[in-house]
């Protein structure tokens, strides 16, 4: 399996210094890369002698890692190796885990500074603290980085108050690169190959468009189930809803076909969140979250208003004729074509005759069946140019969300 070899020119490490097996090692290697960056761009004798790799120079560290993440992610590489210093291992351990998911694995070859040959190398390793300020250096330079697919866009319901500060992202104005999660990617896990510090960054890109930067954006940890965490209380592991009475928090829930639920009731000024896929829809997660609101703080169902976000429309999503049976026990209608090999099922159709079913008012929700309203609940799996969809574009796809939080009155600023 093809691999990338990294020689660690900047924390004193050079194929000099690696000694004979390690070049043997490297020789068969076609994508090897030297991290020289600024300090050595034009001083160290390795670069002028060397012409089969590249040469990341750039004048940071973290640019050098990110351009040398997008060449491994454009020639579809994986594994990393690194040659490297017991600092440089420090030191760059950090970088990996900001910038890298555990979608790439990295192989650390060490030598010691004491052991180093040339004294090019030996005169080069730094001596500072190892990892000291990686994360600002990172987020900098991520902050400078051009947004792509255009700016950043948001869907708002009317439905939802002035009183609330709200929105449904799409996949524009963020950073991340990788097609399938360019550019507003907002959610980041090990199988993946965005990383946290790009996903924090679209964040953050996010809050200043939305005005809820620097609010803490508290994301629902999905586990495609119907429990429901009150922010306040003892966080559980997982969870597919949260609600709150809090003004200076930020409640999200994510979704790439799933339906971001958001939730408010502008009498009592509290509001919730939830993540409502296939699963979480049959164990009743809206009615989970809305009874929340009830049972906590003294909601009244009749008060509250429900927008549901960008998700997979009944045009795109099938399913096994046995799962397709629990939506038909909902209404028929759910599922238009239930003698199908795959019959396809409306999900949100489904949430609405739940939530109706548990005292939301019809006109309380905002969803693809208004029509005098503008939309905010278009079919992801359609609009590949505005929206993630997982059913679309396979494993590697990236997360919208569905975002709310209570406006602080001017007393209260």
């Amino acid at each position: 399996m093809s691999r990338a070899v990294l020689l660690d020119l900047i924390h004193g490490c050079c194929p000099t210094c690696a000694g004979p097996s390690l070049l043997e090692e490297s020789a068969s290697d076609r994508h090897v890369f030297l991290l020289s960056g600024k300090r050595h761009r034009d001083n160290h004798p390795f670069l002028s002698s060397c012409r089969t790799a590249q040469v990341l120079d750039s004048d940071s560290t973290a640019e050098c890692l990110y351009r040398l993440k997008q060449t491994v992610d454009r020639r579809d590489l994986s594994s990393v190796t690194v040659l490297t210093t017991p600092q440089g291992r420090e030191v760059l351990v950090r970088y990996q885990q900001l910038l890298f998911t555990a979608a790439y694995t990295f192989h650390y070859k060490v030598r010691s500074v004491d052991n180093l040959a040339c004294p090019s190398c030996s005169g080069s390793a730094h001596t500072g603290s190892p990892g000291e300020g990686v994360q600002e250096e990172v987020s900098v330079f991520l902050q400078q980085l051009p947004a792509l697919k255009g700016d950043v866009t948001v869907l708002t319901s009317t439905l939802i108050p002035d009183c609330f500060g709200h929105g449904f992202s799409t996949r524009s104005g963020g950073v991340s690169y990788a097609p399938t999660l360019s550019s507003m990617n907002l959610f980041s896990s090990r199988g993946r190959r965005d990383p946290g510090a790009v996903v924090a960054e679209n964040r953050r890109r996010l809050a200043l468009h939305a005005g809820f930067h620097p609010k803490p954006l508290h994301l629902v940890k999905v586990n495609h189930g119907s429990d429901v965490w009150v922010l306040g209380k003892a966080e559980p592991e997982s969870y597919d809803g949260i609600v709150t009475d809090q003004t200076g928090v930020v409640v999200a829930a994510p979704g790439a076909d799933c339906m971001p639920i958001l939730f408010a009731d502008p009498v009592s000024k509290v509001i919730g969140a939830a993540h409502a896929g296939w699963r979480g829809t049959l164990m009743g997660v809206a009615m989970a979250t809305v009874e929340a609101m009830v049972t906590e703080f003294g909601c009244k169902v009749s008060d509250i208003v429900v927008a549901v976000g960008p998700s997979v429309g009944a045009c795109c999503f099938t399913k096994e004729r046995e799962e397709a049976r629990g939506f038909i026990s909902i209404h028929p209608d759910c599922v238009p074509d239930p003698e199908s090999v795959r019959p396809h099922v409306d999900i949100r159709l489904a949430n609405r005759i739940l939530l109706q079913k548990g005292g939301i008012l019809p006109e309380h929700i905002h969803d693809d069946a208004v029509t005098d309203r503008p939309s905010v609940t278009p079919c992801t799996s359609c609009h590949p140019e505005l929206f993630f969809s997982h059913v679309r574009d396979g494993p590697n796809f990236g997360t919208q969300v569905g975002f709310l939080w209570i406006k602080e009155t001017a007393e209260q600023t």
